[in-house]
C-alpha cells in the first residue's frame, strides 16, 4: 500500500498568556485548507495529534489540554480600520473536531507579535523603539482586539520582567484592549437578567448570570454546587461525577442563553459557553505555592475549559469576569462585595489577575466600551511542522 509522503508547513509555536498553540499565516497554509472546511479542520487535528484516545497529543504538537490545544490563522486585514484577520481554532483532545465558536483571549497577546514578526502588519505603524499598536480583527467573534507590543531596535520586545501568574518565567508586558467585548448587538446579557433561576436537573435550581462578553460564559455561585472557590484542578479534574455536573450546568446555561436549541447539542460545542464559580475573597495557596490573601483580592473565581477546570483563568473567561464584575447586582459583582467598579482583583488557580472595565447603562441596557488586561507572549519555536499527505486528500 502506497502512503504519500509528509508536507512542511510554515509555523510558528508560541506562548499568549497562559496559552499557547500553533501559529500559521493563511497564505502559508496548502490552498485547500487556505479556506473552512473539513480540509483545514483535518490538518489542524493531524497538527495538534488529536483525536487522541489516550489524551496525551504523543503524535502532534498539542499539550493534552485545553490551555496547549490551540490554532492560530492570520491574514493581513483587507480593512483600513484594522491590521491584521485573527482567527482561532480550539482543537478537541478525544474528538475529530475543532470549535470555531469563541476566542482565546490569552492567545490574542500573541497574534501583535506574531503579526509584526511575519510582516502582516504595515511596517509605517510600527516604530523602531516604543508601542507598536496592533489593531487586530477577532474573525470567530467579529470583534476588535488592540494589542500594544513593545518594540526595541525594530523588534519585537519578547524579554523582561513583567511576571502573570500561570507562567513560570517573566517576560515583556503586552497590554491587551477587548474592545466592545459583548457578543451580537451589544446584548450583554441575553435573557435581560442580571441574574437568572436556571433549573439544572440532578443539581437543582441554581442562581446564574448568563453574559456574553469575551466569550459567552455561565457564572454560578461556588457555596451553591458545594464549593469554596479556593479549589484547585485537582479537586475536581479527577472526579468525572463533578465533571459531568459542570457539563449539565454548561449544556442547560447554554440553551438558556440561545447559543443551541437543545443539550445534547452541547457536545458538538465544547469551546463555548464557558461557565465559573464565584465565591468572596478566602485566604488559599495557589497551584505554584504562592499565598493568596483574601485582602489582597476583591473574589474568587474558578472556571472550566473543554470540560476540565481550567489551570489559571482563560484570557476571555476574564474579560467576562470584569464586565460582569462592574455591573452592580450580578453574581460576579456580588462575590466582589456589590457596588460600581472599574476594575476587579480576582483569585484563580495559579495566583491572581487584574482586570478593568467600565459599564455604562443607557436607556436600560448595560454597555461596557472595552476591557483590558496585561498579558505577555513569547516564541517558543518557529519552523516548519509536518503533516503527512494524506490528510488533506
Amino acid at each position: 500500500m502506497a502512503h504519500q509522503p509528509q508536507i512542511r508547513i510554515p509555523a510558528t509555536y508560541m506562548r499568549g498568556g497562559t496559552s499557547k498553540g500553533v501559529f500559521f499565516r493563511l497564505q502559508d497554509l496548502p490552498e485547500a485548507a487556505q479556506v473552512p472546511g473539513a480540509a483545514r479542520d483535518n490538518l489542524l487535528l493531524r497538527v495538534i495529534g488529536s483525536p487522541d484516545p489516550y489524551g496525551k497529543h504523543t503524535d502532534g504538537m498539542g499539550g493534552a489540554t485545553s490551555s496547549t490545544s490551540k490554532t492560530v490563522i492570520l491574514a493581513a486585514s483587507d480593512s483600513p480600520d484594522h491590521d491584521v484577520d485573527y482567527l482561532f481554532g480550539q482543537v478537541s483532545i478525544d474528538k475529530p473536531f475543532v470549535d470555531w465558536s469563541g476566542n482565546c483571549g490569552n492567545l490574542s497577546a500573541a497574534v501583535g507579535p506574531f503579526a509584526i514578526a511575519n510582516g502582516l502588519v504595515d511596517p509605517a505603524r510600527i516604530p523602531d523603539n516604543g508601542v507598536a499598536e496592533v489593531r487586530i480583527w477577532q474573525a470567530n467573534i467579529q470583534k476588535t482586539i488592540i494589542g500594544r507590543v513593545p518594540m526595541v531596535d525594530g523588534q519585537v520586545q519578547e524579554t523582561g520582567d513583567f511576571e502573570l501568574d500561570g507562567v513560570t518565567f517573566p517576560a515583556a508586558e503586552v497590554p491587551v484592549e477587548f474592545m466592545n467585548p459583548a457578543d451580537g448587538e451589544g446584548a450583554l446579557f441575553p435573557t435581560g437578567n442580571l441574574v437568572d433561576e436556571l433549573e439544572v436537573p440532578g443539581v437543582g435550581t441554581l442562581q446564574a448570570t448568563l453574559i456574553n462578553a469575551g466569550i459567552p460564559t455561565v457564572f454560578v455561585n461556588a457555596d451553591a454546587i458545594g464549593y469554596t472557590g479556593t479549589e484547585l484542578q485537582e479537586a475536581i479534574n479527577g472526579s468525572t461525577e463533578q465533571l459531568a455536573m459542570f457539563e449539565t450546568i454548561r449544556a442547560h446555561g447554554a440553551v438558556r442563553m440561545g447559543l443551541i436549541d437543545h443539550v445534547d447539542e452541547a457536545v458538538n460545542r465544547q469551546h463555548t459557553p464557558k461557565v465559573a464559580f464565584v465565591a468572596p475573597p478566602k485566604d488559599y495557596e495557589a497551584s505554584s505555592g504562592k499565598s493568596v490573601r483574601a485582602p489582597d483580592i476583591d473574589l474568587l473565581v474558578r472556571a472550566l475549559s473543554m470540560g476540565k477546570l481550567h489551570h489559571a483563568m482563560m484570557g476571555t473567561a476574564a474579560v467576562a469576569i470584569g464586565t460582569a464584575a462592574a455591573i452592580s447586582g450580578t453574581l460576579v459583582n456580588q462575590a466582589a462585595g456589590g457596588g460600581d467598579r472599574d476594575s476587579v482583583h480576582f483569585g484563580h488557580p495559579s495566583g491572581t489577575l487584574r482586570v478593568g472595565a467600565k459599564a455604562v447603562q443607557e436607556n436600560g441596557e448595560w454597555t461596557v466600551a472595552k476591557v483590558s488586561m496585561s498579558r505577555s507572549a513569547r516564541v517558543l519555536m518557529e519552523g516548519h511542522v509536518r503533516i503527512p499527505g494524506d490528510v488533506l486528500a
